[in-house]
């Protein structure tokens, strides 16, 4: 069970996007390159793994990169800042760990593959390759501006430089800062996820379901994808159609996200301490398929636990199953059924009401709140 730490200090990123300038350039080879050294990496990589069956030491590749820079083949990866390459390093030693680690377990995993040049969108810097001063960042002896949508309080601990299917540059910049001042109302609720009810709180609001972004510009997004099919690649009609439908793509996620940080500020707002069951959400996806995609709870929830103190519980827990009132649990539960009466104190629930009910209980008497008893625990019969 996840629990928020209400001492350590937290790591907060945050995006802003850069000013268009001709400068831009530099950073797109940049960011070509990065991606150049990262199929280069996994190329030496499955070299090794092939002939001696396990992966390639981080410190061995990186003291080999060194070297290959000082070849005149190579010599144009020095555009790359150093911390970046053993960034790429990192994820890649990352990755193969986490690959073996799954192999001894059982669980089927496969190893890091090559990437399209294109398709690479970033390079992250740790220490040192930049400077900031107001809304002004200095990258590879090169100035930017960007938009100061917020002021960066705190110790940077990471820079992202990254970049968008339509041309749009963007700074991450990792914050490590001190945890944020939340509503001390000592108020905690349960929330129940479902599909035909977006959430359901213990306090019996519902959240009725989620726009459906996605189906939404379904028709316009089938309309751009013909229209790119139809063009011949390569030309520079094929590259406007495909920005056209990366623009779209970038619209729909930024209008999902938009109504996600209005949702959750609603729920933050009165509310100290926020329930919920942990989602298998790859299970759910193999029920429902791209409903589920396009709900996004996995967005949703990422979002609430940076606005709001959020735990997880069980998500074996039996909360739909159980009485709220009397603690009675039933031996099967249709998804079908919406409302079913206790056996055995004859109270009517609504499921997801009642789900809710639950999941806020068990972490409450965990906390030590006490018993949480909502104005609505069941609908009267």
């Amino acid at each position: 069970m996840a629990r928020v730490s209400a001492k350590s200090a937290i790591i907060r990123t945050y995006k802003y996007k850069l000013y268009y300038t001709k400068r831009l350039r530099h950073i797109d080879t940049t960011i070509d390159i990065a991606g150049i050294i990262y199929n280069h990496c996994i190329a030496l990589h499955k070299r090794y793994y092939k002939f001696y069956g396990k992966h390639l030491n981080k410190y061995k590749l990186q003291k080999h990169l060194t070297k290959l820079k000082k070849l005149s083949k190579y010599v144009y990866w020095k555009k790359v800042p150093s911390q970046a390459i053993q960034d790429i390093t990192d994820r890649i030693d990352k990755a193969y760990k986490l690959f073996w680690r799954n192999k001894k377990q059982g669980i089927k995993s496969s190893i890091p593959t090559f990437k399209k040049i294109k398709s690479y969108k970033s390079y992250t810097l740790k220490q040192a390759g930049y400077r900031i001063e107001g809304n002004v960042i200095w990258l590879g002896g090169y100035k930017f501006k960007f938009w100061l949508s917020r002021p960066i309080e705190g110790k940077i601990k990471t820079i992202t430089v990254k970049r968008d299917n339509i041309g749009n540059f963007f700074i991450c910049i990792a914050l490590e800062q001190e945890p944020k001042n939340y509503t001390a109302s000592g108020k905690i609720v349960g929330i129940d996820f479902g599909l035909k009810t977006f959430l359901t709180l213990s306090d019996a609001t519902q959240i009725e379901a989620a726009p459906r972004y996605y189906l939404a510009y379904l028709k316009k997004l089938k309309k751009l994808q013909r229209s790119l099919s139809k063009k011949q690649k390569g030309s520079n009609n094929y590259k406007r159609a495909k920005k056209a439908l990366a623009r779209l793509h970038i619209k729909i996620a930024n209008t999902r996200k938009d109504y996600f940080h209005k949702l959750a500020n609603q729920i933050a707002k009165p509310y100290q301490f926020v329930v919920i069951e942990d989602l298998n959400i790859k299970a759910m996806q193999r029920l429902w398929g791209k409903k589920i995609s396009d709900y996004a709870f996995s967005e949703f929830v990422n979002i609430l636990e940076y606005k709001t103190n959020l735990i997880k519980i069980d998500r074996y827990y039996p909360s739909s199953k159980t009485c709220s009132k009397c603690g009675y649990v039933l031996d099967k539960l249709d998804l079908k059924t919406r409302k079913w009466r206790c056996p055995k104190c004859d109270t009517l629930h609504d499921r997801d009401v009642n789900a809710a009910i639950n999941i806020c209980r068990v972490e409450a008497s965990a906390l030590g709140i006490g018993e949480v008893r909502p104005a609505i625990i069941g609908i009267p019969a």
